[in-house]
């Protein structure tokens, strides 16, 4: 018989150990930097979500605004087929016109321009949690299927809304001139 005893192999070695400890250390460390990401950005979607709330809101009370030849405000507004039958100009109107006091935008036009920070109110009263948000209007006239540019009977408006994080949301929507005062 033998007379050198046999080792069994219990356990572990040192070195096996020390590799199975770096191994799951290091997946461990990944895990958790995905994990620290998905919760430093968990507030992402409030704010596009908040801002696209915003743009949808500025858009919609843009697009119900009359879009005549003249301004609303005049005499002529439901009369006339051309801005040539208007008793003044879009811009001569438009001046002096706000969003919150009287006299007051009445037309798609008014918003050309148009920008708001922080985010207030139609009475121009700030609303809270939206201090950190700002939001700009513009409206420019647009080709639109069979509806020339040079027409000017079709309007695109961009509302454009920027929040914290360097979240920006851009909505635009169109809008056409209606009767009565189309053109013959």
């Amino acid at each position: 018989m033998d007379s050198v005893p046999k080792s069994r192999h219990n356990g572990f070695t040192l070195i096996e150990l020390v590799m199975f400890i770096v191994v799951v250390g290091a997946g461990l460390a990944g895990i958790l930097v995905g994990i620290n990401r998905a919760v430093a950005s968990s507030a992402d979607p409030m704010a596009r979500k908040q801002a696209l709330a915003i743009a949808q809101s500025m858009l919609e009370e843009v697009a119900l605004q009359a879009f005549t030849y003249c301004d609303p405000d005049d005499p002529n507004a439901e009369t006339a087929t051309s801005p040539a039958g208007c008793t003044t100009t879009q811009a001569a109107k438009t001046a002096g016109e706000t969003r919150f006091a009287v006299p007051q935008f009445d037309n798609v036009m008014d918003y050309n321009g148009y920008s708001m920070s922080p985010i207030v109110d139609i009475t121009n009263s700030p609303i809270a949690g939206l201090g950190a948000y700002t939001a700009t209007v513009l409206v420019q006239t647009t080709a639109l299927s069979s509806i020339s540019a040079a027409s000017g009977d079709a309007l695109l408006i961009r509302v454009t809304v920027n929040g914290p994080g360097s979240v920006t949301q851009v909505l635009e929507g169109y809008r056409t001139r209606y009767a009565p005062n189309a053109a013959p």
